[in-house]
């Protein structure tokens, strides 16, 4: 695929003129990246940020004794880091590649300047924020308000589209484990009592969704106070 339809291709920059692809094309660097290779850490002076041309990449956290919390997995076409040009410009995360990745980095210097010049970029960065900001509050929402079961019913369900029967999952099990604010241990536990109750079916990273009325019954469900 052409850099210009990379480009095209990402949200952040729908609706945006072919002469401003073109002016995004001068300033964006491709660089091709390996899985588990640190693009950044948490605290880091940002210098830019990233769109995900083919691969996948996850962001996260470590806590204090070291444990790892994904915020999320970033898909090809997503972008990751784009707030961290702006405010006090420190990444607020770790980012790293699950698998061999194709990345196309905007340096921040010359990607403010194209804002100041071309307001429909300006208008869709603001767009893509605000839908990060949408994600990390649902995210609070469902750690606060949902068990496990729920929280997983409701990744499976946003996973497959309408009427898709089986989905493959994008990452390991215990890297959703830690998206889905769990331990592997639940995780697995929480799988097995689905399949035995006839909601799910699962080969390997692949999962049946067998009965869809049951999972959306469990991710619209809050746990007991």
């Amino acid at each position: 695929m052409s850099l210009l339809a990379d480009l095209h291709n990402c949200p952040l920059f729908a609706g945006i003129t072919d002469d401003d692809l073109a002016l995004l094309s001068d300033i964006v660097r491709q660089r091709n990246t390996e899985r588990g290779e640190l693009l950044f850490s948490e605290g880091e002076r940002a210098i830019g940020f990233f769109i995900v041309a083919s691969g996948r990449v996850k962001v996260y956290k470590l806590s204090a004794d070291g444990k790892e919390r994904i915020l999320h997995i970033v898909q090809p076409g997503g972008t990751f880091a784009e707030a961290a040009i702006f405010g006090d410009g420190n990444y607020p995360a770790y980012a790293e590649p699950l698998m061999p990745t194709r990345l196309l980095f905007f340096p921040k210097t010359e990607f403010l300047s194209l804002l100041r010049e071309h307001g429909q970029v300006a208008i869709n960065m603001i767009a893509g924020l605000s839908r990060y900001l949408r994600q990390f509050a649902s995210q609070v929402e469902q750690l606060t308000f949902q068990d496990v079961p729920a929280r997983l019913s409701g990744y499976l369900l946003t996973l497959a589209a309408k009427n898709q029967r089986s989905v493959v999952l994008p990452t390991t099990k215990s890297a959703l484990a830690s998206q889905l604010g769990t331990v592997s241990e639940t995780l697995s536990r929480t799988l097995r009592k689905l399949c035995d109750e006839e909601v799910i079916a699962v080969d390997g990273r692949t999962i049946t969704l067998l009965d869809r009325e049951r999972l959306q019954e469990l991710a619209e469900s809050t746990r007991e106070r």
